[in-house]
């Protein structure tokens, strides 16, 4: 039977444990560089039409500005307009532009809206992909760990399906289109309210969906690799490493899917919105 000493310390290297997780996936005023602790700009909070907003620099935001600068540098260099016939990095990223467009955007919305809603399709593939791989490589992490940025990502596909759904359809017209026909008058008022809610629904599950994928891969692969440390025996690492390694190659599998999926479901719910009988 183990000691009380011992079940103290286990319980200890277990709280340990769950504290460098914490600080791995959570949000921190400060960037760990090979154990060095550089300390983020921090602002006042500013308070803007009754809301107090923190411009402070925190290390999803460097993520988020990190991923940015890399894939304008990709395209920019990598991917050259005047080329007919693209070569290299540039040939990838045009099977995942011609993908986006061919696939996603025209299969959902039309030709017509298809292309015209492209850029912003491929825009969200590509930031939400680069945030994903982003969490994969030492030194950074995955900013769509964050719920505030997946948050901000389906406020804009929110916004989108809202402001071209107005447009097309007039903004009696869209909303009226909330409620499926032959409802009676009666219960025209509570089926309203019902599918205003299924609708701001469905981009809250777009929200929390990203975000918890994100999160729920990166605690694993952390919890394998402190697998020695809290059973306190070299004879685990093998299973603790190798555990590791697997679940580090299935996020690279999740982080495509998850770009894939929220690209797609977003092209979604705009064409919907651009349709008749939305």
């Amino acid at each position: 039977m183990a000691s009380a000493e011992a079940v103290a310390d286990t319980l200890a290297h277990q709280e340990n444990i769950g504290d460098w997780i914490q600080h791995h996936i959570t949000n921190q005023p400060e960037w760990n560089v090979f154990e060095y602790h550089v300390h983020l700009p921090h602002f006042e909070p500013v308070n803007i039409l009754g809301m107090t907003i923190d411009f402070s620099i925190t290390k999803h935001v460097l993520m988020i500005w990190f991923s940015a600068i890399f894939i304008i540098l990709l395209f920019k260099f990598a991917y050259n307009l005047k080329k007919k016939v693209p070569s290299g990095m540039g040939a990838v990223l045009e099977i995942f532009i011609l993908y986006v467009r061919d696939e996603i955007a025209i299969k959902s919305m039309g030709k017509k809206e298809g292309h015209y809603f492209t850029p912003l399709l491929v825009s969200f593939f590509f930031f939400v992909l680069m945030n994903n791989l982003m969490g994969l490589i030492p030194l950074f992490t995955a900013a769509t760990g964050n719920i505030n940025v997946t948050a901000a990502l389906a406020i804009i596909t929110f916004a989108s399906t809202q402001i071209y759904g107005i447009k097309v359809h007039g903004l009696l017209g869209y909303y009226k289109g909330l409620v499926p026909p032959g409802v009676p008058i009666l219960l025209w008022p509570l089926m309203f309210v019902i599918e205003l809610m299924g609708l701001i629904a469905k981009h809250v599950a777009l929200t929390i969906r990203l975000f918890a994928n994100m999160v729920a891969g990166h605690v694993s692969l952390f919890a394998f690799l402190g697998l020695t440390i809290i059973l306190k025996t070299i004879y685990v690492s093998p299973a603790s490493v190798g555990f590791a390694i697997f679940i580090y190659f299935i996020e690279i599998l999740v982080a495509f899917i998850q770009a894939y999926i929220f690209t797609l479901l977003s092209a979604i719910f705009i064409g919907m919105s651009l349709s008749e009988g939305h």
